[in-house]
């Protein structure tokens, strides 16, 4: 205020000295206070704060974590401290199609970290999302810098799916449930296996004497009566013989389940098979010794058996008499395929059927350089400190132990100083402790879930095996190697039903793969995965499949034949 105003005011109130004075003071100390702050106090910017963030304690620079527990903790650290007012509507859990999940959010270390935890168990195998959005203030007003969207993808779930049994009541519920693939889903027309469940009108030679294999077992464990069995095993050997396709005797891998026509399985694959061929012979000559009967229905079942048998033309597959089998030849493509059959593989069955053969018969020459000249043949090597004496290097997959000694009980078989029961054991042990270790790192491997063998795997098939491991399980893997590891593979039964079976145990058993790591669950069931386990599972029971089959007499002076000795021969 200028001396001139304060003489205009004083003027005017003349006589009113004191009040005037007060006035001036006022309005001076007013004028020189606004004056102090406008120059003197600058303004206050808000401070923007960044976030960082821990998954159960791990950061593992990404934003996306998997196989985790039902209930993560997921910690958010702030540089500066938020506005917990502005954090309520700014974090959320959720599910695909938007479904917010409830969470509960602690504050500490001053607002700069907030703790997240939903507030009830999280669904196993399911990615949620915890949005971190831009809304979120830092308590000066200051913004987020970098909002996150972290994916969190659950594991296990490790509470029991279904109630607990005896051991001896699970193993039967689990051949009763695969026995239905082969029963209920066998086609209406043949009776044969299916190739799989989506396979239609195609059905399997290998995979349906597989199936001819589980009817005895059934039968024996009261799952069909044997009349029933007797039944079925009438329209399957009746098509065989009179409707079904084949070539020298042998039978194609696929075949049209009404009309008995060959359906190609590949180019140059449209004649016969004959590992497949020997599978369905196998299987036949396993049901030949069960149906014994002296009642003509069954006497005409086995003869009917030897008929088809008899007719396999072994010898001609030595294409023009080398001392090797080949796999495939075709009426219009001939030797095409080219593939002979050498060991160490799935195929050892094969030279067993064709030396025992009485009318298409091979000497050991056949067997000794044919088979056992294979790349893979011999082995010797030890892996997890256990020997392998055949096969490639960690054992390749494990059918390679069960397709043959579905049959053949390796129990006390030897030939060419192998015992095949250490064979078997010790491929499936280090298979066993190739999963426990779990060098590539997949979500769920170990001690209760292993097991590497050819299988479905997440879009295609695969014949995985620990050379060639993706990170899928194969039920029929453990199963399926019960004579040989019962411990473990028990171990491996009771995850698969009580822990995952709600996601994997189903209409025919155990679909046949599955990752925990993706996760991804097969929905197929194939024959030839189905039927070993029924059998295997028996064979460590009773022992009934290998019994039956090697009380077959041609049997009996085939094996013996090509150097193999063991009690039962």
């Amino acid at each position: 205020m200028t001396d001139c105003n304060f003489k205009k005011i004083k003027n005017i109130y003349r006589g009113k000295k004191i009040t005037l004075y007060f006035l001036c003071t006022v309005i001076t100390i007013h004028f020189f206070t606004a004056c102090s702050k406008k120059e003197d106090a600058p303004a206050i910017v808000p401070k923007d704060t960044s976030l960082s963030f821990t998954v159960n304690g791990l950061s593992n620079g990404t934003t996306s974590y998997k196989g985790l527990n039902l209930r993560p903790v997921i910690v958010l650290n702030f540089t500066e401290p938020v506005n917990i007012s502005t954090t309520t509507d700014n974090i959320k859990l959720s599910v695909p199609f938007s479904t917010i999940i409830p969470i509960s959010i602690i504050a500490g270390n001053s607002n700069k970290q907030l703790t997240i935890t939903p507030q009830a168990d999280l669904a196993a195998f399911t990615t949620y999302t915890l949005g971190i959005g831009s809304g979120i203030q830092s308590s000066g007003g200051g913004r987020l810098t970098n909002p996150a969207s972290i994916s969190l993808l659950t594991g296990i779930n490790y509470t029991d799916k279904f109630p607990r049994i005896t051991d001896e009541e699970l193993l039967t519920k689990i051949q009763q449930q695969t026995f239905k693939f082969f029963w209920d889903f066998g086609h209406p027309i043949s009776g044969l296996a299916r190739e799989r469940n989506t396979s239609g009108e195609t059905v399997t030679s290998g995979g349906s004497g597989f199936g001819i294999m589980a009817i005895p077992v059934g039968i024996s464990r009261n799952f069909i009566t044997r009349a029933e069995g007797l039944t079925r095993m009438q329209k399957i050997v009746g098509f065989l013989k009179n409707t079904a396709v084949k070539v020298k005797g042998a039978f194609p891998h696929w075949l049209n389940g009404t009309t008995g026509a060959i359906i190609p399985f590949s180019a140059n694959d449209n004649g016969a098979d004959l590992v497949e061929t020997s599978y369905l012979m196998m299987g036949l000559l396993t049901a030949r010794q069960y149906f014994n009967g002296a009642d003509p229905a069954e006497a005409t079942l086995r003869s009917d058996i030897n008929t088809l048998y008899n007719n396999v033309e072994w010898d001609w597959f030595r294409n023009g008499g080398q001392n090797v089998l080949y796999w495939h030849w075709s009426p219009d493509k001939g030797w095409a395929i080219n593939l002979p059959i050498r060991g160490w593989n799935e195929s050892l069955i094969t030279y067993v059927m064709a030396a025992s053969s009485t009318t298409h018969g091979i000497p050991a020459s056949v067997y000794t350089n044919g088979w056992k000249t294979g790349s893979n043949f011999n082995n010797g090597n030890s892996y997890y400190g256990i020997q392998l004496p055949l096969g490639p290097a960690l054992g390749g997959p494990l059918f390679f132990e069960h397709y043959t000694f579905m049959g053949i009980n390796p129990n006390g078989l030897v030939e060419g100083g192998i015992n095949y029961l250490t064979q078997a054991k010790n491929h499936t042990l280090i298979n066993y402790n190739y999963c426990k270790a779990n060098p590539k790192a997949w979500y769920g491997y170990g001690d209760s879930c292993w097991g590497l063998t050819a299988s479905d795997i997440e879009g295609g098939y695969t014949a995985s095996s620990p050379n060639n491991d993706r990170g899928f399980i194969a039920p029929t893997a453990a199963l399926s190697s019960f004579p040989f590891t019962p411990t473990e593979s028990m171990q491996a039964l009771k995850f698969f039903y009580y822990i995952i079976g709600d996601k994997i145990f189903k209409e025919y058993g155990f679909v046949d793969a599955f990752s925990l790591s993706n996760p991804w669950f097969a929905s197929s069931f194939l024959a030839i995965d189905q039927g070993p386990v029924i059998s295997m599972i028996e064979n460590y029971r009773t022992g009934l499949v290998w019994n039956l089959f090697t009380s077959c007499p041609e049997v009996k002076a085939g094996m013996p034949s090509l150097g193999f000795t063991a009690p039962y021969l």
